[in-house]
């Protein structure tokens, strides 16, 4: 008796599968996943094809009269000072995010724009907090609104005075940002940057301890 054919991949329908797609929960072929990532597919951060790609892609480099919020310095001094914010931010954006697969950078970009725009507010002496009109990015900034204001509560309450200036805050998120643009690599939907985060972020300490981690990233994002 015949051995029953498989199944043609679940996007050309062509070629034989080679793999399995989380995202499609089907199985395709090699050339379709290579076409399709970030591109017509919401690739989740634990797919083995995704980490893959992004380990070896080269993102096109970023052009530097694009890189955003240029007249606000970050220096080596500054990360290692405001690490802990850093890595704070980071994990809220890593929360918030792999739970909801239709995520992706773009909706981070304009969650972090509105957050620095409405930072920068501050530094003139008002407040106007900037909305993006993407729902999406919208979301994503209450949500890390909400917890940026609990940290900066908590770390009062143990100092017993302001210990993170707002020019702190604002200088993470462009800092962010500006990791952002750099791991850019061109798909629609990518994930790059929050897969950066993923893998960049240090584990929590065995021990316990409160300690200020940190978070290693590429240097051209800074300068």
């Amino acid at each position: 008796m015949a051995a029953k054919a498989s199944s043609p991949c679940a996007i050309c329908e062509t070629r034989r599968p080679r793999r399995f797609c989380p995202a499609l929960r089907s199985e395709i072929c090699a050339p379709c996943c290579g076409t399709s990532r970030e591109v017509t597919l919401y690739c989740p951060l634990d797919c083995p094809h995704l980490q893959e790609a992004h380990r070896h892609e080269r993102p096109p480099e970023p052009d530097p009269e694009q890189l955003p919020h240029p007249d606000i310095e970050i220096t080596e001094r500054f990360l290692e000072r405001n690490s802990a914010l850093i890595h704070f931010l980071s994990q809220a954006l890593l929360r918030h995010t792999e739970a909801a697969p239709t995520v992706v950078d773009q909706d981070v970009r304009e969650a972090l724009d509105a957050m620095i725009r409405t930072y920068r507010t501050l530094q003139s002496g008002l407040y106007y907090e900037s909305r993006p009109s993407n729902l999406y990015a919208a979301e994503l900034q209450r949500r890390l609104r909400e917890d940026l204001k609990q940290y900066l509560q908590q770390q009062r309450e143990r100092a017993g005075l302001t210990v993170v200036r707002d020019a702190d805050v604002l200088g993470a998120l462009v800092f962010l940002r500006r990791v952002e643009f750099a791991s850019n690599n061109g798909r629609p939907r990518s994930r790059a940057f929050l897969g950066l985060l993923r893998e960049r972020l240090a584990p929590p300490s065995a021990s316990g301890a409160d300690s200020s981690p940190t978070l290693y990233l590429p240097r051209r994002s800074v300068e």
